[in-house]
């Protein structure tokens, strides 16, 4: 197949499906200001209705992955995106809390594939010598989703609602899964080799330890960076800041524009350090402590640039990204799809906890007649936040400091054998 074709056939339609799951999951941070203001919602509820996606995204992970082995990506998008629709539509329709919160989780189970499904295809339609470069345009893709969902989503709420917006999205969640059944060519029959159960290899993951040096120092940040850049960075510039929501969508536009600056910046980071003998991990431990750095700008309640801490979050945040080609690069080969199948798991559940945990710790302040919350209460939220990464970055500059010079335990990447973690 030539590469126009591959590009057609294969990555624009999987492609668009990420985008529309990027836009799906963040779209809730735009359109807050309207849920609270319909359904008159305590920041608890906006935090758990906004986190029930990641929920559902989290718990379709291992069928999904099963499922892209046996039937591949073009068959199992169009019924999942059809639910992703259902969703929508029922979101739309929803008229008390209830309502959205199991519809908001049928959003999740329905966009649960979007990922996975195009990196199956892309994966097995273009070069590995090409793999790389075409990761990252889908990455920055998703980056288009999330930045669509702010400003763009703000200017098309002048011509219709938050219910408008969600018929729309349902049609083009349907459009999107008929597209990719018409257009993506047939997956190759799989192997006939035998392959371990499924808990088995996912146990074998779980306890390599390149797995588990990685995800004790990124895993964390990581569910922060998606749990607080798809709600709450919105809500801390409209109670904190005091921004009108044009202001709030515009930054949450730039915000989100920089994921795909700041990843195409890893990826550059990364391969720089890496023709001087810096291993990925070391970058990822300087990405971290950047990034927790940042939150302590929110702590501090540092008024002098609210802006620029609002789009640092999301740009600095992407670092958290570059465990899957950590994970990726130091497992075997019959590892890696479970291992990120693992990886999606753990930060999804993880994004839950910290998106609905957040908002029930600003819940336990009393907000002023305009239903804003105090900056105490976001401060003491983004404090919770820095005490649980900071261990993960202490403990792996603990752990660098006591090893002894020519030790030969692994420094990811290098290829040397490692011994488990303590």
């Amino acid at each position: 197949m030539s590469r126009g074709a591959v590009f057609v056939l294969v990555f624009l339609p999987f492609a668009l499906g990420h985008y529309l799951s990027s836009l799906m999951r963040t779209v809730n941070a735009t359109l807050a200001p309207q849920l609270v203001a319909t359904l008159a919602l305590t920041p608890g509820q906006l935090g758990l209705l906004t986190s029930a996606f990641f929920f559902s995204f989290a718990l379709v992970q291992l069928p999904v992955g099963i499922a892209l082995d046996r039937w591949g990506p073009a068959k199992v998008q169009l019924p999942m995106l059809m639910v992703a629709a259902l969703g929508a539509l029922a979101f739309s329709g929803g008229t008390n809390f209830t309502e959205l919160l199991v519809a908001r989780a049928v959003i999740g189970l329905g966009v649960g594939g979007c990922f996975m499904s195009a990196v199956k295809a892309i994966s097995t339609w273009i070069a590995p010598s090409r793999m790389p470069s075409v990761q990252g345009y889908l990455i920055a893709v998703g980056g288009l989703g999330a930045a669509s969902a702010t400003l763009p989503v703000r200017l098309a709420l002048h011509y219709t609602d938050w219910r408008g917006l969600f018929i729309g999205l349902a049609v083009a969640a349907l459009g999107t899964g008929l597209l990719i059944r018409a257009l993506a060519p047939p997956h190759p029959r799989p192997s006939s080799a035998p392959r371990a159960p499924v808990l088995t290899a996912m146990r074998e993951v779980y306890r390599h330890p390149a797995f588990r040096e990685v995800a004790s120092l990124v895993l964390i940040p990581h569910t922060v960076f998606f749990g607080m850049q798809g709600l709450w960075i919105s809500r801390w510039l409209t109670d904190v800041a005091r921004f009108s929501e044009e202001a709030v969508a515009y930054l949450l536009y730039l915000g989100m524009a920089a994921i795909i600056f700041g990843a195409i910046a890893v990826g550059m980071i990364t391969e720089w350090a890496g023709r001087r003998g810096v291993a990925p991990i070391n970058v990822a431990a300087a990405g971290v402590g950047l990034f927790i750095l940042v939150q302590l700008g929110f702590v501090c309640n540092w008024s002098p640039s609210f802006q620029t801490l609002s789009v640092l979050f999301t740009l600095v945040g992407t670092v958290t990204g570059i465990e899957y080609a950590i994970v990726a690069q130091n497992l075997p080969g019959t590892l890696t799809g479970r291992a990120a199948t693992c990886l999606n798991l753990l930060i999804f559940l993880g994004a839950f906890a910290v998106q609905a945990g957040f908002g029930m710790l600003v819940g336990c302040w009393r907000p002023n007649l305009l239903q804003q919350y105090p900056a105490q209460a976001y401060q003491a939220g983004f404090a919770a936040l820095v005490l649980l990464q900071a261990p993960g970055l202490l403990w792996f500059v603990w752990r660098r400091w006591r090893r002894p010079a020519g030790s030969g335990r692994m420094d990811l990447h290098s290829g040397n054998p490692a011994t488990s973690l303590p």
